[in-house]
Protein backbone atom coordinates (compact mmCIF):
# COMPACT_ATOMS: atom_id res chain seq x y z
CA UNK A 1 0.00 0.00 0.00
CA UNK A 2 2.82 2.49 0.71
CA UNK A 3 6.26 2.04 -0.75
CA UNK A 4 8.73 4.92 -0.61
CA UNK A 5 12.58 4.04 -1.71
CA UNK A 6 15.44 7.03 -1.48
CA UNK A 7 12.98 9.62 0.42
CA UNK A 8 14.79 12.70 1.05
CA UNK A 9 13.61 16.15 2.07
CA UNK A 10 15.01 19.34 2.96
CA UNK A 11 14.14 22.50 4.13
CA UNK A 12 16.65 25.14 2.86
CA UNK A 13 20.45 23.88 4.34
CA UNK A 14 18.76 21.19 6.85
CA UNK A 15 18.27 17.58 5.33
CA UNK A 16 14.90 16.57 7.82
CA UNK A 17 14.71 12.91 5.35
CA UNK A 18 18.00 11.14 4.55
CA UNK A 19 16.96 8.40 2.28
CA UNK A 20 14.22 6.94 3.83
CA UNK A 21 13.30 3.37 2.83
CA UNK A 22 9.73 2.00 4.23
CA UNK A 23 6.91 -0.79 3.11
CA UNK A 24 4.31 -0.98 4.44
CA UNK A 25 1.80 -3.99 2.98
CA UNK A 26 -2.30 -3.63 2.82
CA UNK A 27 -3.99 -4.34 5.87
CA UNK A 28 -0.82 -3.39 8.04
CA UNK A 29 -0.31 -0.54 10.95
CA UNK A 30 3.06 0.74 10.75
CA UNK A 31 4.03 2.92 13.59
CA UNK A 32 6.84 5.65 13.49
CA UNK A 33 8.44 6.57 16.42
CA UNK A 34 11.46 8.89 17.73
CA UNK A 35 12.61 11.71 19.24
CA UNK A 36 10.89 15.23 18.35
CA UNK A 37 12.32 16.99 15.08
CA UNK A 38 13.57 13.21 13.71
CA UNK A 39 11.23 13.48 10.70
CA UNK A 40 8.44 11.61 11.27
CA UNK A 41 5.87 13.85 10.84
CA UNK A 42 7.66 15.36 7.68
CA UNK A 43 8.08 11.85 6.07
CA UNK A 44 3.92 11.42 6.58
CA UNK A 45 2.75 14.42 4.83
CA UNK A 46 4.99 13.10 1.92
CA UNK A 47 3.18 10.07 1.81
CA UNK A 48 -0.11 12.02 0.44
CA UNK A 49 2.09 14.93 -1.09
CA UNK A 50 1.30 17.01 1.75
CA UNK A 51 5.40 18.06 1.43
CA UNK A 52 7.19 17.46 -1.88
CA UNK A 53 10.45 15.12 -1.70
CA UNK A 54 13.65 16.39 -3.10
CA UNK A 55 14.55 12.72 -4.28
CA UNK A 56 13.13 9.48 -4.14
CA UNK A 57 9.95 7.99 -5.02
CA UNK A 58 6.56 7.40 -3.04
CA UNK A 59 4.22 4.99 -3.79
CA UNK A 60 0.61 4.50 -2.58
CA UNK A 61 -1.54 1.65 -4.22
CA UNK A 62 1.27 1.21 -6.74
CA UNK A 63 1.07 4.42 -8.11
CA UNK A 64 3.20 7.22 -8.00
CA UNK A 65 2.16 9.90 -5.70
CA UNK A 66 2.34 13.66 -6.86
CA UNK A 67 4.55 13.17 -10.02
CA UNK A 68 4.30 11.00 -13.51
CA UNK A 69 7.15 9.79 -15.10
CA UNK A 70 7.79 10.42 -18.52
CA UNK A 71 10.83 9.84 -20.15
CA UNK A 72 12.40 8.42 -17.20
CA UNK A 73 12.35 11.91 -15.18
CA UNK A 74 9.45 12.98 -12.61
CA UNK A 75 7.44 15.79 -13.15
CA UNK A 76 5.26 16.98 -10.50
CA UNK A 77 0.73 16.89 -11.45
CA UNK A 78 -1.30 19.55 -11.42
CA UNK A 79 -3.06 20.22 -8.14
CA UNK A 80 -5.97 18.96 -9.59
CA UNK A 81 -4.48 15.38 -10.35
CA UNK A 82 -2.67 15.85 -6.92
CA UNK A 83 -6.21 16.16 -5.24
CA UNK A 84 -7.47 13.35 -6.72
CA UNK A 85 -5.34 11.06 -5.54
CA UNK A 86 -5.43 12.27 -2.30
CA UNK A 87 -9.12 11.07 -1.91
CA UNK A 88 -7.55 7.49 -1.33
CA UNK A 89 -5.82 8.24 1.59
CA UNK A 90 -7.25 9.96 4.84
CA UNK A 91 -5.10 12.00 7.44
CA UNK A 92 -5.97 13.03 11.09
CA UNK A 93 -3.69 15.45 12.37
CA UNK A 94 -2.40 16.28 16.01
CA UNK A 95 -4.48 19.12 15.63
CA UNK A 96 -8.42 18.62 14.83
CA UNK A 97 -8.80 21.07 12.08
CA UNK A 98 -13.08 20.88 12.23
CA UNK A 99 -14.53 23.30 10.76
CA UNK A 100 -16.05 25.28 13.64
CA UNK A 101 -19.06 26.90 12.01
CA UNK A 102 -20.42 23.30 11.32
CA UNK A 103 -21.77 20.82 13.68
CA UNK A 104 -20.29 17.31 13.87
CA UNK A 105 -22.32 15.44 11.22
CA UNK A 106 -21.80 18.51 8.74
CA UNK A 107 -18.28 18.12 9.02
CA UNK A 108 -18.56 14.50 7.75
CA UNK A 109 -20.59 15.52 5.30
CA UNK A 110 -18.79 18.38 4.30
CA UNK A 111 -16.14 16.20 1.53
CA UNK A 112 -18.37 13.68 0.29
CA UNK A 113 -20.76 16.62 -0.89
CA UNK A 114 -17.83 18.66 -2.41
CA UNK A 115 -15.72 16.20 -3.84
CA UNK A 116 -18.09 13.09 -4.65
CA UNK A 117 -21.55 15.19 -4.98
CA UNK A 118 -22.84 12.66 -1.99
CA UNK A 119 -25.99 14.56 -0.87
CA UNK A 120 -29.09 13.66 0.43
CA UNK A 121 -30.67 11.48 2.97
CA UNK A 122 -28.18 8.33 2.09
CA UNK A 123 -25.27 10.90 2.44
CA UNK A 124 -26.21 11.62 5.80
CA UNK A 125 -27.19 8.10 6.85
CA UNK A 126 -23.74 7.32 6.12
CA UNK A 127 -22.06 10.08 7.90
CA UNK A 128 -24.19 9.22 11.15
CA UNK A 129 -23.10 5.51 10.91
CA UNK A 130 -19.31 6.71 10.80
CA UNK A 131 -19.95 9.01 13.89
CA UNK A 132 -21.48 5.83 15.66
CA UNK A 133 -18.41 3.97 14.44
CA UNK A 134 -16.74 6.43 16.42
CA UNK A 135 -19.16 6.56 19.56
CA UNK A 136 -20.58 9.68 18.67
CA UNK A 137 -23.32 9.38 17.25
CA UNK A 138 -25.46 10.98 20.24
CA UNK A 139 -23.18 14.34 19.40
CA UNK A 140 -24.02 14.80 15.73
CA UNK A 141 -25.77 17.97 16.33
CA UNK A 142 -23.06 19.57 18.54
CA UNK A 143 -20.36 21.87 17.17
CA UNK A 144 -17.09 21.42 18.02
CA UNK A 145 -16.53 23.53 20.41
CA UNK A 146 -18.77 21.89 22.62
CA UNK A 147 -17.07 18.98 22.36
CA UNK A 148 -14.29 17.47 24.38
CA UNK A 149 -10.89 17.43 22.39
CA UNK A 150 -11.13 13.62 22.36
CA UNK A 151 -14.41 13.81 21.11
CA UNK A 152 -13.16 16.56 18.05
CA UNK A 153 -10.38 13.83 17.43
CA UNK A 154 -12.86 11.11 16.95
CA UNK A 155 -15.12 13.87 14.57
CA UNK A 156 -11.96 13.98 13.20
CA UNK A 157 -11.37 10.44 12.26
CA UNK A 158 -15.07 10.01 11.00
CA UNK A 159 -14.70 13.33 8.75
CA UNK A 160 -11.41 11.05 7.32
CA UNK A 161 -13.29 7.94 7.29
CA UNK A 162 -16.39 9.60 4.90
CA UNK A 163 -14.20 9.37 1.83
CA UNK A 164 -13.68 5.79 2.11
CA UNK A 165 -10.03 5.56 2.29
CA UNK A 166 -7.27 2.66 1.51
CA UNK A 167 -4.87 4.16 3.52
CA UNK A 168 -5.06 6.24 7.05
CA UNK A 169 -1.95 8.68 7.95
CA UNK A 170 -2.62 9.69 11.93
CA UNK A 171 -0.34 12.85 13.05
CA UNK A 172 0.64 12.09 16.61
CA UNK A 173 -3.83 12.12 16.92
CA UNK A 174 -3.46 11.88 20.83
CA UNK A 175 -0.44 14.59 21.45
CA UNK A 176 -3.05 17.45 21.78
CA UNK A 177 -5.36 15.63 24.63
CA UNK A 178 -5.92 15.47 27.90
CA UNK A 179 -4.32 12.17 29.33
CA UNK A 180 -7.82 10.92 30.54
CA UNK A 181 -9.09 11.54 26.73
CA UNK A 182 -6.57 9.70 25.19
CA UNK A 183 -7.63 6.33 25.32
CA UNK A 184 -11.26 7.13 23.15
CA UNK A 185 -8.95 8.00 20.77
CA UNK A 186 -6.72 5.12 20.62
CA UNK A 187 -10.05 2.64 21.46
CA UNK A 188 -11.22 4.00 17.93
CA UNK A 189 -7.74 3.42 16.28
CA UNK A 190 -7.51 0.06 17.43
CA UNK A 191 -10.82 -0.91 16.10
CA UNK A 192 -10.05 0.17 12.66
CA UNK A 193 -6.79 -1.58 13.05
CA UNK A 194 -9.08 -4.57 13.60
CA UNK A 195 -11.17 -4.02 10.63
CA UNK A 196 -8.10 -4.60 8.11
CA UNK A 197 -7.44 -0.63 8.14
CA UNK A 198 -3.78 -0.03 6.29
CA UNK A 199 -2.78 2.77 8.61
CA UNK A 200 0.79 4.59 9.37
CA UNK A 201 0.95 6.18 12.66
CA UNK A 202 3.22 9.14 14.23
CA UNK A 203 2.74 8.28 17.60
CA UNK A 204 4.67 8.23 21.38
CA UNK A 205 2.29 5.87 22.80
CA UNK A 206 4.07 3.11 22.96
CA UNK A 207 1.62 0.87 24.36
CA UNK A 208 -0.51 1.09 21.70
CA UNK A 209 2.69 0.51 19.39
CA UNK A 210 3.71 -2.76 20.99
CA UNK A 211 -0.06 -3.76 21.00
CA UNK A 212 -1.45 -2.94 17.31
CA UNK A 213 1.33 -2.16 15.58
CA UNK A 214 2.63 -5.04 12.70
CA UNK A 215 6.12 -3.20 12.35
CA UNK A 216 7.70 -0.30 14.74
CA UNK A 217 9.84 1.83 12.93
CA UNK A 218 12.49 4.08 15.05
CA UNK A 219 13.50 6.83 13.09
CA UNK A 220 16.65 10.00 14.77
CA UNK A 221 18.17 12.66 12.31
CA UNK A 222 16.19 12.06 8.95
CA UNK A 223 17.19 8.47 8.93
CA UNK A 224 15.11 4.87 9.76
CA UNK A 225 17.53 3.86 12.66
CA UNK A 226 15.92 0.50 13.60
CA UNK A 227 12.51 -1.37 11.89
CA UNK A 228 10.86 -4.58 13.28
CA UNK A 229 7.75 -6.37 14.46
CA UNK A 230 6.76 -4.68 17.79
CA UNK A 231 7.92 -8.06 20.39
CA UNK A 232 11.41 -7.80 18.97
CA UNK A 233 11.42 -4.07 18.41
CA UNK A 234 10.90 -3.65 22.28
CA UNK A 235 12.25 -6.71 23.89
CA UNK A 236 15.43 -7.02 21.50
CA UNK A 237 15.97 -3.75 20.38
CA UNK A 238 19.48 -4.36 17.59
CA UNK A 239 20.80 -0.47 17.90
CA UNK A 240 22.17 1.34 20.97
CA UNK A 241 20.32 4.63 19.95
CA UNK A 242 17.11 2.61 19.74
CA UNK A 243 17.86 1.26 23.29
CA UNK A 244 18.78 4.73 24.75
CA UNK A 245 15.36 6.04 23.53
CA UNK A 246 13.47 3.02 24.97
CA UNK A 247 14.81 3.38 28.11
CA UNK A 248 13.28 7.28 28.64
CA UNK A 249 10.06 6.45 27.32
CA UNK A 250 9.21 3.54 28.60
Amino acid sequence: MVEARGIRKSFGHIEVLKNINMTVRQGEVACLIGPSGSGKSTFLRCINHLETVDGGQMKVAGELVGYSLRRGKLHEMRPREIALQRRKVGMVFQRFNLFGHQTALENVLFAPALLNGKRGPAARKAALELLDRVGLADRAGQYPSQLSGGQQQRVAIARALAMDPQLMLFDEPTSALDPELVGDVLDVMRTLAGDGMTMVVVTHEMGFAREVADTVTFMDGGVVVESAPPAEFFNNPQHERTRNFLSKVL
